[in-house]
């Protein structure tokens, strides 16, 4: 049996009685929601940055786990984080926010408002080739047998349009640190459980209920801008969208970073002022701009 290489990258920050649970993307890394969650722990909220199973490990760490383990994943970290506050926000990058979604049509009762940061349900952003615009069959694909060794390389420009930034990220992902950057590619094992927790999701978006703050990049190089309208006419709780137009995929690290701590810091505040349950009123911090 293959030995784990996976290393906890997990990190709480702890503030108010109002958290958020954020949650990375898929071969992604708690490390590229540190940025937001500095911002919101400094606005006052608790912050939890979770692991999903199988990640900030090996490839074959990775193989070892499905949709419903990275589920589970956001259930437990939502479940730890509960305990610690009186109000859960949840907030997700890429397939973390449809695992965000997740969470809020099986736990309703638990989410209060949801982030959801470049929500991919297609890969149909301008660098995916053709190809891999196909990956929404690798279920039928891998369930047969087939090509199961094969991989989607991240490409230029890695989803992020800050060259500094990118730089630092893309170097640490190809010199192997998948718990500070990712893997370098997507296996079509993994791509196929992907594809199987949208087919999951998507059907039952109207479920959804909790207020959601939908903010994505207006030229996203991975999920075009219609992930975001689908988001925007399924669900049935009140929405706000926010499109970044000097961003990539990767908003959560990328050069507007602070727009969408400073509007995700508002939209949860707003909601919390509105609960019949109040508690202390976060700290926007003056520092943070909104788009």
């Amino acid at each position: 049996m293959t030995q784990s290489m996976i290393k906890q990258a997990d990190f709480l920050l702890r503030g108010g009685r109002a958290g958020v649970l954020l949650i990375h993307g898929l071969t992604g890394t708690p490390a590229e929601m540190r940025f937001v969650g500095k911002g919101l722990n400094r606005a006052g909220f608790t912050v939890y940055g979770m692991q999903l199973a199988g990640h900030c490990g090996s490839e074959a760490d990775l193989l070892k786990t499905g949709w419903r383990d990275w589920a589970r994943s956001v259930t437990e970290g939502a479940d730890r984080l509960r305990r610690e506050v009186d109000h859960l926000f949840v907030a997700g990058l890429s397939m973390g926010s449809v695992l965000a979604l997740n969470l809020a049509i099986e736990k309703p009762q638990w989410v209060d408002g949801l982030g959801l940061y470049g929500s991919t349900f297609f890969y149909d952003g301008w660098t995916i080739p053709r190809m891999a615009r196909l990956s929404f069959m690798l279920p039928l694909v891998c369930g047969m047998g087939l090509f199961k060794q094969r991989r989607f390389m991240e490409s230029f420009p890695y989803g992020i349009k800050d060259e500094r930034v990118r730089m630092r990220i893309a170097g640490a992902m190809l010199d192997g640190q998948s718990e500070a950057a990712g893997l370098p590619g997507n296996p079509w094992p993994s791509l196929a459980e992907f594809h199987k927790l949208v087919w999951h999701v998507r059907p039952r978006l109207q479920e959804v209920r909790a207020p959601a703050l939908i903010m994505h990049a207006a030229d996203d190089d991975i999920a075009s801008v219609r992930n975001a309208r689908l988001i925007e006419r399924r669900v049935t709780g009140p929405t706000e969208t926010v499109l970044l137009n000097d961003s990539y995929h990767m908003i959560t690290v990328d050069g507007e970073r602070d727009k969408v701590i400073g509007r995700s810091a508002d939209f949860f505040t707003r909601i919390l002022a509105n609960s019949p349950l109040r508690v202390s009123r976060p700290r926007i911090a003056a520092s943070v701009s909104a788009a």
